[in-house]
């Protein structure tokens, strides 16, 4: 899988992909650890598909752990998780993190693999290289998912 970045409008906003032996690293910023996470599951979704998403159905979703750089780890393979049984991809997300609980929204739509060509599919979220930190007053979120 090759390097892949996507920013937004905003340069405190963003994602991006980077090789990490076979696997790949998932990295998102913002101006919030929410606003963080929910880059970072749009970097997930990019590891699957360049294509457009369409937010055509919603699922919610929960995480509880005292540790941010864990709780990174638990929301991301709660969304492969939602990707695997659901046969969905997600394309929008809304992340509320309120003390050591994280409620997540996802909003996306069955996969079409001729309009979605899935690159591959994300087995797990991992400790390696994960990092959750405040840094110049950008939040940062990263791990390896193995694929």
């Amino acid at each position: 899988m090759n390097a892949s970045s996507k920013h937004s409008e905003s340069p405190i906003r963003g994602w991006e992909l980077l090789p990490h032996g076979a696997d790949v690293c998932v990295c998102g910023w913002g101006p919030t650890p929410d606003a963080a996470f929910e880059e970072a599951a749009l970097a997930l979704t990019g590891i699957v598909t360049d294509a457009p998403v369409a937010a055509s159905e919603e699922v919610e979703v929960d995480c509880a752990c005292p540790d941010l750089e864990v709780l990174l780890v638990d929301w991301l393979n709660a969304i492969i998780y939602e990707m695997a049984v659901r046969r969905m991809l997600f394309g929008r997300f809304a992340v509320s993190i309120e003390g050591e609980r994280l409620t997540g929204r996802l909003w996306g739509e069955p996969v079409d693999r001729a309009r979605h060509a899935p690159a591959c599919e994300p087995k797990g979220a991992t400790y390696t290289m994960l990092h959750v930190a405040k840094n110049d007053g950008c939040w940062t979120a990263r791990c390896v998912v193995d694929v």
